[in-house]
């Protein structure tokens, strides 16, 4: 059995995989309870799959970008129970798991989320005749400079708000292919398949160094001084 969790953002998800099939999958808004909501719900559906966690041989986990805090659970929790359960890990970026689902669409696929200050994360990928690739990596970057990188038609999945989509569309008019709110939702079922070609390829990630994939420094408060 294969475990998969995401708490990337304030959309959390959770998969368990066995024989190559997505058993038990569920999605939801935690907002930053992280922590508190996972574990039962981690529990739920192993109890509704008759399932045990001891049976797990892998964990798939997502390491961002995402929210400071809720990936810092994700990849605490997926490291802790590597650990505790003997398993093996791998880590899948949050926004390859938003694109991944919409590998078949044969467009380019820009995978986005909101970043504050105006930027959002960003990266793009395609299916090619070889297989999944990754055509720019995760950066940081503007709508107007993301613009200037796309000369094709390109479907946009992942987490941005109206502003983002609006101003895409006004930049790129035709070449911009705005995946619905719904197909947007990011799915731990779609981090259980990437995670499952990398582990039937034996790509596993050391537990000891897998960090979470912040592309901007978590915001630190000075002490006041009295």
């Amino acid at each position: 059995m294969q475990l998969a969790i995401d708490t990337s953002t304030e959309i959390a998800s959770l998969a368990i995989l066995q024989d190559d099939r997505i058993i038990s999958e569920m999605t939801w808004h935690c907002g930053l309870n992280h922590s508190v909501e996972m574990y039962p719900r981690l529990q739920f559906l192993l109890s509704s799959a008759k399932l045990g966690i001891g049976s797990t041989d892998c964990i798939y986990v997502a390491i961002g970008p995402g929210s400071f805090n809720g990936l810092r659970v994700g990849v605490s929790a997926a490291k802790g129970l590597a650990f505790s359960l003997n398993a093996r890990i791998i880590g899948i970026s949050t926004l390859e798991i938003s694109a991944y689902q919409h590998a078949l669409c044969g467009l380019p696929i820009c995978a986005l989320q909101n970043a504050g200050r105006e930027e959002v994360a960003a990266a793009i990928y395609q299916q090619r005749p070889r297989g999944w690739r990754e055509i720019a990596p995760a950066h940081l970057t503007t709508p107007p400079d993301l613009a200037h990188l796309i000369k094709e038609r390109t479907l946009f999945c992942g987490e941005f708000d109206t502003a983002v989509a609006v101003r895409l569309k006004k930049l790129l008019r035709t070449r911009a292919v705005l995946a619905s709110p719904a197909a947007r939702l990011r799915r731990a079922a779609y981090l259980a398949e990437l995670g499952n070609k990398k582990r039937l390829a034996e790509a596993f990630d050391d537990p000891d160094t897998l960090q979470p994939l912040y592309l901007r420094r978590p915001p630190i408060t000075e002490r006041k001084r009295i």
